[in-house]
């Protein structure tokens, strides 16, 4: 038994984010179809390590299938030679399959890809569970359409708990920071979205696409407080407009109710917040409250009434849909139209600043030392420069969302 120098070593430290391969599979031609659509994982530091590298493995394949529709997974591991058959100092190859098993639920996935087959020939037997609240087509480049339905479950829907089980194991590969909720909980509710698809066989399946769980918060004194929390559509299906379309579908669920005081978002990823942007200046953007002549004139308090009654926006949110609505309908060309708009975006980056200058102000009344603490605020060059940078990163995301709202208003 031989043992390797250094670069040899390296052969054997290989990166999750590239190993981990994931489908989504509709009939078990797909299985070894290398044109079938794969992809890979955006994070694995839950699961492998802040260095999301896995150890003792050349050229190393972890596979993880799931059945399109009711999400039964496959785990297994393809590798050309492991460490320890090569040299016996004592080291080990990382326990792959044991380290992804500890985030499933017991029972939820096979390693025997016979097993995993069986489960694939019952497909076409899976429907979604809950109530259909939306369903749609998208229209593709070459003409044809893909269907598309939302269906509505929470934790009292018959099967939908072991679905979930299977269904919140991307969360971990796909959502930084994410963690599963106590699903026994009866105040989470559960937007699940499914493609609807006919097979070779001419018979009408779904296929999993993504979800968005709602958790319903108390607000005095018999109201509610929505809280979108997680919301993850898988990376085959991105790009297509379905991530907007869900949260349209959880805001037509509250906007009716008079007890929704308002909904928010926990914690929203940035990419999130950039969809949530778009919908609801979309939505805000016919409201008569919002005409470009009244934007101009600055942000007022009917416009925060009008997006909270009609979308159940709160007024957080709805300065940024001011915001980004004023830049839609501004001139940049006129020099003066252009400056008040910017003046307005910053004054508003500029209240924890101020905030910040006038809480020392009263620590030095009250006779406290705030050496340290002043030491830490900007000066005015530098606070200046730093509110340059704030505002052009803030109308950089702006535009890309204008420019998506009015290529929407091409079609």
């Amino acid at each position: 038994m031989s043992f390797l120098n250094q670069n040899e070593m390296k052969q054997y430290l290989g990166n999750a984010l590239d190993c981990v391969e994931f489908k989504l599979i509709r009939n078990r031609g797909e299985i070894n179809d290398d044109t079938a659509t794969s992809f890979h994982p955006e994070f694995a530091h839950q699961i492998f390590g802040e260095n999301e590298c896995v150890f003792g493995y050349k050229d190393l394949k972890i596979r993880l299938f799931y059945t399109a529709g009711p999400l039964n997974m496959y785990m297994g591991i393809k590798y050309t030679s492991r460490i320890e058959d090569i040299q016996s100092n004592g080291l080990k190859s990382d326990d792959v399959c044991n380290g992804i098993s500890k985030l499933l639920t017991t029972g939820c996935y096979y390693t025997n890809i016979d097993e995993f087959l069986s489960k694939l020939d019952k497909e076409e037997s899976f429907v979604p569970f809950g109530e259909k609240m939306f369903s749609w087509e998208i229209e593709q480049e070459n003409n044809t359409h893909r269907t598309f339905e939302i269906f509505e479950c929470n934790i009292e829907t018959p099967g939908f708990i072991a679905y979930h089980a299977r269904l919140q194991t991307f969360l971990l590969w796909f959502v930084d920071a994410a963690s599963y909720i106590d699903i026994t909980d009866p105040q989470w509710m559960f937007f699940v979205v499914y493609e609807k698809y006919t097979s070779n066989n001419g018979s009408v399946q779904y296929a999993t696409v993504g979800y968005s769980t709602v958790y319903s918060y108390y607000a005095y004194p018999q109201n509610i407080r929505p809280r979108i929390s997680q919301c993850l559509i898988l990376p085959p299906f991105q790009g297509m407009g379905i991530g907007a379309q869900v949260i349209e579908t959880i805001y037509n669920k509250f906007n009716r109710d008079p007890k929704v005081v308002d909904i928010t978002v926990e914690d929203p990823s940035d990419d999130f917040r950039r969809v949530r942007n778009f919908v609801d200046a979309k939505l805000c953007m016919d409201l008569p409250e919002f005409a470009p002549e009244k934007l101009k004139m600055g942000f007022t308090k009917e416009m925060v009434n009008a997006a909270k009654n009609k979308y159940k926006i709160n007024p957080k949110q709805c300065r940024i849909v001011y915001e980004i609505l004023r830049l839609k309908s501004t001139n940049v060309n006129d020099s003066a139209e252009y400056k008040a708009y910017r003046l307005c975006v910053k004054n508003r980056l500029n209240v924890p600043h101020h905030k910040q200058k006038e809480d020392l102000k009263k620590m030095e009344k009250r006779g406290i030392d705030v050496t340290a603490t002043a030491a830490t605020i900007p000066s005015t060059d530098e606070r200046i420069d730093q509110l340059k940078e704030e505002y052009e990163a803030h109308e950089e995301e702006y535009y890309r969302i204008i420019n998506r709202l009015k290529l929407q208003a091409q079609h």
